[in-house]
């Protein structure tokens, strides 16, 4: 068996392979290991339940809110760390290799641990102690992962309500800034979980209170390996399996010197950060890259705009080629979705709406696209009409610009807000858009947020100029887009010409069949 990337270029996929005498291998020892092994490390699992329970019990509101002392913390922590030991050690992890000297949490309040590769890096809490994390609010309400987040003292957070986002934030800085009054905190920068080829860009928040942190690198030195889950690629379960089907997993925790910052780093979080990805980039001889996690999306930035590493759009325009689409059809298919916007005024639509749109009988290709835009069976439809639009080159700018303005100017006042802004850009690049604060002072610098002003911006900004080079398509997913029947965008070059068709209420009504 040996993994491999999706890209040479990209650190997020991750799938295994194996050969037919190592499936053979890995199917025998499966059902005899992995039975064996997952019975008894859910067994030590929920034992961890009733006794990370009893550590809150009795407490205020106030005293939940201070670190947890006496009875509380030097009887039940080795329990609770014993029982953790013991889930790792059945899983396969039979020991721990520890390079290195783990600090104080006086010398060092945070730990910043990488590579992510996946749910049992976990096991990076057994050596350090059970330092405290920070998660997300969603899994306080899981069974036995929310008893052991409360036992833990974790810092939830909730990354949808941006009240609790700057909560997050001063807690992380009240607990770092404490002076050993809290304990470590444990802290995974990148942010998500990639195959360890590379560094993904990391977040900041470990490095917003400007005290020093411990850099922590996770080796995992099997010729099999069996423990990365990312965005992509190899399933959680699929690392299970494999992972119990070895007879061991080697993993080696190796705590690097402690980092300490300069004032320029401490005045600048996302300085201290870069600069200890690339120190722990160096350290583990992989590249240190730019790419960040946008809503559940790897991508690069540009001018504040993510940038998928995989295009939602292109990927839709393959399934549609599998699944019969000519050009003509994928370019019918976009217009009658444009006039059901238009004519609806309802955006968001179902898988089994979506089957209908397309004309399909069969739904699992709606539900393969929708997938591409969203977690859960609703999209929107002008994210998918005008992404696919942009990446194929359907339409010329000045067309696409216009409809896109129109279906986002919520107003209806000829201007974009922020939010405006925010929602037709990710209706472009096809990804959920953050950071549109950069872009917008742009926009707005010279005058109103007009359409002519967000079309003279995307062709005279140096920046955004790079951005419709990066979009826009003339060659998709085996489609050939310039094919003279429509006004496409060849090679990013947006087309001035405009031939088409706008009725009252401003929308493209171009046919390109």
């Amino acid at each position: 068996m040996e993994t491999h990337r999706t890209s040479t270029t990209h650190p997020f996929f991750h799938q295994i392979k194996a050969t037919g005498a190592l499936k053979l291998r890995n199917m025998v020892l499966g059902c005899l290991l992995f039975p064996i092994r997952i019975t008894l490390a859910a067994l030590f699992f929920l034992l961890m339940w009733p006794i990370a329970r009893l550590r809150q019990v009795g407490l205020s509101e106030a005293e939940r809110a201070r670190p947890v002392q006496g009875w509380r913390r030097w009887l039940l922590q080795p329990i609770v760390l014993f029982f953790s030991r013991g889930v790792f050690f059945f899983t396969g992890f039979l020991w721990i290799n520890v390079k290195g000297r783990q600090a104080g949490h006086k010398e060092a309040p945070v730990l910043a641990v990488a590579p992510h590769s996946g749910f049992l890096d976990m096991l990076v809490l057994c050596v350090s102690g059970l330092p405290t994390v920070v998660s997300r609010s969603e899994n306080a309400n899981l069974p036995v992962i929310g008893a052991l987040l409360e036992f833990n003292q974790s810092v939830l957070v909730s990354r949808k309500d941006p009240e609790s986002r700057r909560k997050c934030v001063s807690q992380i800085k009240e607990r770092l800034t404490s002076n050993g009054y809290w304990p470590q905190m444990l802290m995974f920068p990148e942010g998500t979980t990639t195959n360890g080829r590379a560094l993904i860009k990391f977040k900041p928040g470990a490095f917003l209170a400007g005290v020093p942190v411990q850099p922590v690198l996770l080796h995992y030195p099997n010729e099999l390996d069996t423990v990365r889950w990312t965005w992509k690629g190899t399933s959680w379960l699929d690392c299970l399996w494999y992972t119990t089907c070895q007879f061991y997993t080697n993993v080696t925790v190796e705590f690097l010197p402690v980092y300490t910052p300069s004032q320029e780093e401490k005045e600048n979080p996302e300085l201290y950060a870069d600069n200890v990805q690339k120190l722990m980039a160096k350290a583990l001889k992989v590249p240190a890259t730019d790419y960040v996690m946008e809503g559940f999306f790897p991508a690069t930035k540009l001018g504040g705009l993510a940038l998928p590493l995989e295009s939602p759009a292109k990927e839709t325009l393959k399934l549609l080629k599998q699944h019969g689409f000519s050009i003509a059809q994928v370019e019918t298919v976009m217009n009658t979705m444009i006039d059901y916007c238009q004519s609806k005024q309802e955006y968001m639509v179902t898988v089994e709406q979506l089957a209908s749109l397309l004309g399909l009988s069969d739904k699992n290709t709606a539900t393969n696209i929708c997938s591409l835009y969203s977690k859960n069976d609703t999209l929107d439809l002008r994210q998918l009409c005008l992404s696919v639009c942009t990446a194929a080159g359907l339409w010329n700018l000045e067309d696409l610009l216009h409809t896109a303005f129109v279906l986002y100017d919520s107003d209806a006042d000829g201007l974009l807000s922020a939010v405006d802004l925010s929602g037709l850009m990710a209706a472009l690049v096809g990804v959920p858009q953050y950071s549109i604060a950069e872009m917008y002072t742009e926009l707005t610098k010279s005058g109103q947020p007009t359409e002519a002003a967000l079309y003279g911006l995307l062709t005279t900004h140096p920046t955004y100029q790079k951005l419709l080079g990066e979009c826009f398509q003339s060659e998709v997913a085996g489609l050939t887009m310039s094919d003279g029947n429509h006004n496409g965008v060849p090679n990013g070059k947006a087309s001035c010409s405009n031939n088409g068709l706008r009725n009252g209420n401003g929308f493209h009504n171009k046919k390109f069949y």
